[in-house]
């Protein structure tokens, strides 16, 4: 057996030992719940005891009361799918294939967190992006989502739902109609009717261009008109005389052999007999 110190108190020693490292590790503990980390895109919400903190903590490394927890809210853009099968002005069934990009405002969040929770997204963004869904394409006749006035759709939806979240702290950053599914029998009569409407614009553009031809043809001919009437009326019959007798001299000029009878021709202009 080891031998005992005079005056030491082996047991007593032992507890103290026991102590400190509790206390070490208590401290060690209350170190790691007073660091507390909020990743990129996020915001921390404070909470003691039911309280929840209306300022919120920033993406980064923060010290805290080791008593409190912090949950981490994402305020990064999010997407939300919706398919929705919606009735149109005239009662057909109209499936639309959209989104809503929506974030959390910072600033708000601990509010959000308080009324509410975390899951604000399927408590708040979706069911009103149903409501006003339903309500804007009641609006719309089902040829219409069809047509260029799908993005008059998108635009009033995110009008209406714009004001509705950010009333809770939600921001709408866009509505996107990407496809439009209508009943069949509506869709090949659509198609038809578009087919003619082009058919029938192609045949107008034809006949524009057939008409301009003609408008470019009479132009021409009515200038060949104007230039023949100046001609003629500038032709005296000297000058015929003149223009034929110059036309005698060069001929006469010619190697090929010929007869020039002076003054035998009608008004006086010399005859050419060739040999």
């Amino acid at each position: 057996m080891a031998e005992l110190i005079p005056g030491v108190n082996v047991p007593s020693i032992s507890k103290n030992i026991r102590y400190i490292g509790i206390g070490v590790i208590v401290l060690v503990v209350l170190l790691i719940k007073s660091i507390t980390v909020v990743p990129a895109g996020h915001v921390g919400v404070m909470e003691l005891f039911g309280k929840v903190y209306d300022k919120s903590l920033d993406a980064g490394i923060h010290i805290i009361n080791p008593l409190l927890n912090v949950h981490k809210m994402s305020v990064r853009t999010v997407q939300i799918p919706e398919d929705a099968n919606v009735p149109s002005k005239e009662g057909l069934i109209v499936t639309l294939d959209l989104s809503a990009l929506v974030s959390l405002e910072p600033r708000v969040a601990p509010d959000v967190f308080k009324t509410v929770g975390p899951n604000y997204i399927d408590i708040i963004v979706v069911p009103q992006l149903r409501s006003v869904v339903r309500g804007v394409t009641a609006g719309y006749e089902a040829k219409a989502l069809y047509t260029a006035e799908r993005e008059a759709l998108a635009t009033q939806m995110f009008e209406q739902l714009k004001p509705m979240l950010e009333g809770r702290g939600i921001r709408l950053e866009r509505v996107l109609l990407r496809a439009v599914k209508l009943p069949e029998i509506l869709s090949v009569a659509i198609e038809k009717k578009l087919e003619a409407e082009q058919q029938a614009e192609q045949m107008k553009f034809v006949l524009q261009r057939e008409s301009q031809e003609a408008e470019r043809k009479r132009i021409e001919a009515k200038g060949i008109s104007d230039y023949n009437f100046e001609v003629n009326r500038g032709l005296t019959d000297n000058i015929l005389k003149l223009r034929g007798v110059e036309a005698t001299r060069e001929l006469a000029k010619s190697d090929n052999t010929k007869i020039v009878v002076v003054g035998s021709g009608k008004d006086g202009l010399p005859i050419i007999l060739g040999q």
